[in-house]
C-alpha cells in the first residue's frame, strides 16, 4: 500500500477509535444492544446525556482531519517509572496507571480493573490505527487476581475485547458496564457474564464495595452506525476506604455532573480524571476535557486528591504528547492549586492513600 493509502488508513483507524465512525449513524431504525423502556436519556432507539450537543457529521469530521495542525508524537515514550508488580491484595488504598484511561484499582483487599487495555493499538484494525508510545504500566502476567472490571463505554481506546475475553478465563471477575454494552462483550466471548445497569444504579462489588454508575458528557459508538446505542458512565466507588470518583471520558459541560456527585456523595477521597485528547477545542470540548477543565472540575467536586490519566499512550486528536502536563500545570498554578493534590500519571506510577 502506498504511503497516503497507509495514513488514510491510519487517520480513518484514529477517528474510528474515538466513535468516528459513529457520526453517520443516522438512519438505522433499530438499536442492536438495547430494548428497553424510554427514559429521560433514552429516547427507545438511542441514549443521550443532560444537555446533549448536536451529533457531529462526516463533513465535521473531515473538516478536522483537513485542518488539524497535528504535533507529532515520538515513536516511543517511555514512562519513568518500571512496570509495576502489584501485590496480591491490600488493605488500603493503592491505584496503578497501567496506560491511557487503565487503571488496577486495589482497596479493602478487591482487586478492581477499570477499562483494561493492553493491546498494541487501541483500534478496531491490527494493522492501523493508534499504537502504544509505551508499553503497559503493569505487564498481564503481572496482574494479581482480579475481582471485578468495570468499562465506562465501548469507545475502542476503553474497551479492548481480547483483552477482557482473555481476563474472563483466566480470573472470572464480576464485569460491570453500562446498558446495552453486555451484547458487545459477549461478542469476544460468548460464555461471558456481563452485569449492565443504568446511570442512578449500582452493583455491589464485595467488601464494603459499591460501584455506582453515574452520567458523563460523552457518547458512544463501535461500529459503522451504532451512534449512541449503548450507554456510557462514569463511577462512583464507594468504599471502606473513603468515596473515589473515576470518569473515563467527559466534557466538563455545566459542571453539573459534577456537583451532583459533591451533593449526593460529599467531596470524594479522590478524583482519576482525564487530562488528554482535547485538540482542536471546536470539535472535542463537548466529549473530552481539556487540563483546565479537569482542573475545574476538581473545585466542583471538592476532592482531597486528583489523578491524571488519558494522555502519554495513544495518539488520538491534535496537541502534542506532553502538553496535557504542561497545561495541567499552568491550569493549577493560575488558581493556587497545589501541584500534588492534581498528578498527570504514567504507566506503572503507583499513589497510595
Amino acid at each position: 500500500m502506498k504511503k497516503r493509502g497507509l495514513l488514510t488508513v491510519a487517520s480513518a483507524a484514529a477517528v474510528m477509535t474515538l466513535g468516528g465512525v459513529g457520526y453517520a449513524a443516522h438512519r438505522r431504525g433499530r438499536n442492536p444492544y438495547y430494548s428497553g423502556p424510554e427514559s429521560d436519556h433514552f429516547d427507545g432507539l438511542r441514549f443521550h446525556a443532560p444537555n446533549q450537543p448536536p451529533d457531529k457529521d462526516l463533513s465535521d469530521v473531515a473538516r478536522w482531519r483537513m485542518t488539524a495542525k497535528r504535533e507529532a508524537w515520538p515513536d516511543h515514550f517511555p514512562s519513568p517509572y518500571p512496570p509495576d508488580k502489584p501485590p496480591e491484595r491490600i488493605d488500603g488504598l493503592r491505584v496503578v496507571l497501567i496506560g491511557h484511561a487503565s487503571y488496577l484499582f486495589q482497596v479493602a483487599g478487591r482487586n478492581i480493573l477499570v477499562d483494561p487495555v493492553f493491546s498494541r493499538r487501541a483500534s478496531p484494525f491490527r494493522f492501523a490505527g493508534p499504537k502504544r508510545v509505551n508499553p503497559p504500566g503493569i505487564a498481564y502476567a503481572d496482574l494479581p487476581p482480579i475481582d471485578a472490571v468495570l468499562i465506562t463505554h465501548n469507545h475502542y481506546d476503553h474497551l479492548d475485547g481480547p483483552a477482557l475475553a482473555r481476563l474472563w478465563q483466566d480470573h472470572q471477575p464480576l464485569i460491570v458496564a453500562p446498558l446495552g454494552n453486555d451484547g458487545i462483550l459477549r461478542g469476544y466471548d460468548d460464555t461471558m457474564h456481563v452485569e449492565t445497569r443504568d446511570w442512578g444504579e449500582s452493583v455491589d462489588l464485595g467488601s464494603g464495595i459499591t460501584a455506582h454508575l453515574t452520567p458523563a458528557n460523552h457518547w458512544s459508538a463501535r461500529g459503522l452506525n451504532d451512534r449512541r446505542m449503548a450507554l456510557w458512565c462514569a463511577y462512583l466507588l464507594t468504599t471502606p476506604r473513603g468515596v473515589h470518583y473515576h470518569v473515563g471520558d467527559t466534557g466538563l459541560g455545566d459542571g453539573a455532573i459534577f456537583r451532583e456527585i459533591r451533593a449526593r456523595f460529599g467531596p470524594p477521597r479522590l478524583a482519576t480524571l482525564p487530562i488528554g485528547a482535547y485538540e482542536p477545542r471546536w470539535f472535542m470540548q463537548p466529549q473530552h476535557m481539556n487540563p483546565a477543565d479537569a482542573v475545574e472540575a476538581l473545585g466542583l467536586l471538592g476532592a482531597d486528591q486528583a489523578l491524571g490519566h488519558h494522555w502519554g499512550t495513544f495518539k488520538l486528536t491534535d496537541e502534542g504528547i506532553e502538553r496535557p502536563v504542561e497545561a495541567l500545570a499552568e491550569a493549577l498554578s493560575a488558581t493556587g492549586i497545589a501541584p500534588e493534590r492534581f498528578l498527570a500519571l504514567r504507566p506503572g506510577q503507583v499513589w497510595e492513600g
